[in-house]
């Protein structure tokens, strides 16, 4: 993340240093300025002013700094360059390119300053639009082909327009100009943008679309649309990480922003080794060629935490504007409210539940406000699509984090850590969990699969006995109950174990299509029909739990050639029953 000349002013000092907040003296500068702090230069934010002093937070370890040291101010927001060259990118918090900072040693070097996008890479670039031609903000005046199978639109920067007096086309560096406006303006194919800053959209539409991430559980029982909201809230070893990294491989979204706030090293490391050997579904190429990756650990900075949060969002709207459907993933947000803590700890404020400033509510309803189905400045149609994972510390639900964040989002996919140590993954709680895009999005999913919503109520009521039965089972035992309720509780087993289990590692079972999806439920259920009238005829559970269709249905999430296979299946629970209700 690059940022305009330094220049000292009024010769600025440090007066005071807590941890990543260092109070400076006589600096001329605004809120949210950019600053360079201490003879290393470590990058900083101005966070606040009064009177003659500045506090700023610094998003780089303040060892070694002390009062008297120098201070310079860029007179310029935290911008993240937005241009050919993210795709396929790993960054820090603010956007400096992780591979070209390992160059200089295994460690990032304090004060190190380094472009986001490559200036020594060379673009084709397409022009779209000619002499003559008006342009305003968010119009595309042309395109870079930037991967075999991604087309990146070159924007004119919001509040910005006029006519274009002359064009370019060949091959130019990110900061050539290619185009020229008759007011003199340059357009080059890159431009900056503050990330704290929403970009400006016509209109937000509803969001009736679904996004289809390939997991039975969310797909089929509560599903997300694209450009909506979803919580992944759970405790340490339930799942959080590898649910967003299978959203991140498989979710029907053109780019993927990646951002690890604050996880665990190694975590970031098995994404960062995994990502590049991923291959993309919809075009067989690697996944990381419509990938953003945000790495920022545990062990970094925390005023560089806060600021991975806004990076990330920034250049998810940055692709949303060209027309695309984005879906970010952030892993996890409570430590971004752990970091906004810790400074407000430093910055002597008065503390909230918990501790966490009294602004963390609005903080991270002003993140998750940046999602959204959007009619863009050009009057095309784009989105961002925003999972956040929660890490409540005990797997407490009700402390501050994810209750906030259940107050700003439409999905809650609620882990459970008693179905992760039972080996039940994903690890998701059928009972909290719930969708608020469900009516919206059944519509459409019924134009496709009629019966859509019938299966869905029917798996649901099936898994909601079982949990009423359940209570009663650990008193007397299943044997003590009537045969109707034991039936009942094999049935939810199946659903349990045939339909929300889901194995990631399976190079099949590690993605189920939506058809999919209905085949099995409705497979399921015909099996749950036949069996409650092969009951009500007075048959009893052993037969009808030992008929051979049971464990072909078993094994339908393995079947690659799915639609034949469900066919397969469907013609021997009929023949099944058929010979078992027969005789009776």
């Amino acid at each position: 993340m690059e940022v305009g000349s330094s220049k000292t002013r009024g010769g600025a000092r440090i007066f005071r240093v807590s941890g990543p907040v260092v109070i400076a003296e006589s600096l001329d500068s605004r809120m949210y300025d950019v600053v360079h702090v201490g003879n290393d230069r470590l990058m900083g934010e101005v966070i606040g002013i009064e009177d003659d002093q500045s506090v700023i937070q610094v998003y780089e370890e303040t060892e070694l700094i002390r009062p008297g040291d120098p201070v310079e101010t860029t007179g310029e927001p935290l911008s993240a360059e937005l241009g050919p060259g993210l795709l396929s990118a790993i960054y820090d918090g603010i956007q400096r390119p992780l591979p070209a900072m390992a160059e200089n040693g295994t460690f990032i070097q304090r004060g190190m300053s380094i472009p986001s996008l490559p200036r020594d890479a060379r673009w084709e670039f397409v022009p779209t639009v000619a002499v003559g031609d008006d342009v305003s903000g968010g119009d595309a005046i042309g395109y870079v082909q930037e991967t075999p199978h991604f087309r990146h639109r070159i924007l004119v920067p919001p509040g910005v327009s006029g006519t274009v007096r002359e064009i370019r086309a060949g091959s130019f560096s990110v900061t050539d100009a290619v185009c020229v406006l008759e007011d003199g303006t340059p357009l080059s194919l890159m431009h900056r943008w503050p990330v704290k800053k929403p970009r400006p959209v016509r209109e937000k539409r509803w969001p009736d679309a679904i996004l289809v991430t390939g997991q039975r559980i969310l797909d089929t029982l509560f599903p997300l649309a694209k450009g909506g909201t979803a919580a992944i809230p759970g405790p340490f070893g339930s799942g959080k990480t590898i649910t967003q990294q299978q959203l991140a491989k498989w979710a029907d979204a053109d780019v993927i922003v990646y951002i690890g706030c604050g996880e665990r090293g190694n975590e970031m490391t098995d994404v960062l080794v995994e990502f590049p050997g991923l291959t993309d579904p919809k075009t067989g190429s690697p996944l990381m060629e419509r990938t953003v990756l945000i790495a920022n650990t545990s062990n970094m900075p925390v005023a560089a935490r806060e600021a991975s949060i806004y990076t990330g969002i920034t250049i998810a709207e940055y692709f949303r504007d060209m027309g695309y459907d984005v879906a970010l993933m952030a892993d996890s947000t409570s430590r971004w409210a752990e970091a906004m803590r810790e400074i407000s700890s430093r910055l002597e404020e008065l503390p909230g539940e918990e501790g966490y400033p009294a602004y963390l509510a609005s903080r991270l309803a002003d993140f998750y406000e940046r999602a959204g189905r959007v009619e863009t400045l050009a009057g095309g149609e784009g989105s961002v699509t925003i999972i956040g994972a929660v890490s409540p510390q005990g797997g407490d639900f009700n402390e501050p984090v994810t209750q906030n964040t259940l107050r700003v989002t439409k999905a809650f996919w609620a882990l459970d850590d008693k179905l992760a140590n039972r080996r039940h993954f994903p690890a998701i709680n059928w009972l909290r969990s719930y969708s608020l895009y469900r009516e919206p999005l059944t519509p459409g999913l019924e134009a496709s699969f009629h019966g859509w919503e019938a299966n869905r109520q029917r798996l649901m009521d099936i898994l909601s006995q079982e949990d009423e039965l359940s209570e009663i089972v650990q008193l007397v035992g299943s044997d003590a109950l009537p045969e109707d309720q034991q039936l009942t509780l094999e049935l939810a087993r199946l659903i349990r174990e045939y339909f929300l289990q889901q194995d990631a590692f399976h190079h099949v079972d590690t993605f189920c299509p939506l058809e999919k999806q209905y085949l099995m439920a409705s497979l399921i259920l015909l099996f749950s029909a036949k069996a409650y009238r092969a009951l009500d005829l007075g048959h009893g559970i052993s037969e009808i739990t030992a008929v051979p269709s049971k464990a072909l249905l078993a094994r339908t999430k393995f079947e690659g050639d799915y639609t034949a296979y469900c066919e397969k299946v469907r013609k021997h629970i009929e023949a099944d029953f058929g010979a078992l209700l027969g005789g009776a």
